[in-house]
């Protein structure tokens, strides 16, 4: 065999080999790394999502800082909707059926607002508009949220006038005018002690750390793979060099040829 690791086709196999294994290593490393995201994820989930709310001023102590450990924490808001600023989310799936969230802003009694998700409207059939407009309460109003974290802008994504297409907190904070919550907003739990009827208020999400770990091993395994099959080949190259021993035959006694003439008569 180390005769053959000195022929240049071999080096060469043994280099691809090599190669092979490394973009299975890199390949099985970003499988490992999307299961620790999972497995944070659903931490993080167990850990916030039913604590006791806390007034926002306390989970937030600034608008523009969110840390991600804080996704799903429930956060109590007191002050009331400003309804001439209510938004719909398009593009939002429930039940297998599109329609829209309806965006609130809320703004506190300190005067901040918190961008509130109320939760999900069906759409109209044929039309880009909900079924039923909200139905949002004015006034006073105590609100339950869980955080979470700004969506960004969509790049090409527009909508029309009264629609977003997604929750960028910056653009929403500047077309308000009014100091605002950038890092984080609220998907709605309760209004006023109870569940509105116009949205169906969004439920646990149901999280698991899917198939990462067994993809993980199969590209470890692929990569060992790789090395075997250039072993494997160099084996059957030298198996099939090595010399035929052909079986010996004994000299014939006159014995033996008057067998065989016995036999075929």
């Amino acid at each position: 065999m180390l005769r053959l690791l000195r022929e240049p086709r071999w080096l060469g196999y043994i280099g691809l080999a090599v190669v092979f294994a490394v973009v299975c290593c890199l390949l099985g490393s970003w499988q490992w790394n999307r299961r620790e995201e999972a497995l944070t994820a659903i931490d993080r989930l167990e850990s916030n999502y039913d604590r006791e709310p806390a007034a926002v001023a306390e989970v937030l102590p600034e608008l523009d800082t969110f840390d991600p450990d804080q996704q799903w924490t429930p956060v109590l808001l007191e002050g009331e909707y400003l309804l001439d600023q209510q938004l719909l989310l398009r593009g939002r799936w429930q039940g297998g059926q599109v329609g829209f969230d309806v965006i609130a802003p809320f703004r506190t009694t300190d005067g901040t607002v918190m961008i509130v998700d109320r939760g999900w409207i069906d759409q109209a059939s044929g039309a880009e508009q909900p079924v039923s407009d909200p139905a949002t309460p004015a006034g006073p109003t105590t609100v339950v949220a869980r955080l979470r974290p700004n969506e960004g802008s969509i790049a090409g994504r527009g909508a029309p006038e009264g629609q977003i297409a997604s929750v960028d907190l910056p653009s929403l904070s500047e077309q308000l005018g009014l100091p605002s919550y950038t890092g984080a907003y609220g998907l709605l739990v309760s209004e006023a002690g109870g569940v509105p009827a116009d949205v169906s208020v969004a439920t646990r999400p149901v999280l698991d750390e899917g198939p990462h770990l067994s993809y993980t091993l199969q590209w470890f395994v692929f990569a060992l793979g790789g090395f075997a099959a250039v072993a494997w080949g160099m084996r059957d190259e030298l198996r099939s060099e090595s010399p035929v021993e052909r079986p010996k035959r004994g000299r014939r006694t006159d014995a033996d040829v008057e067998d065989d003439i016995l036999d075929r008569s």
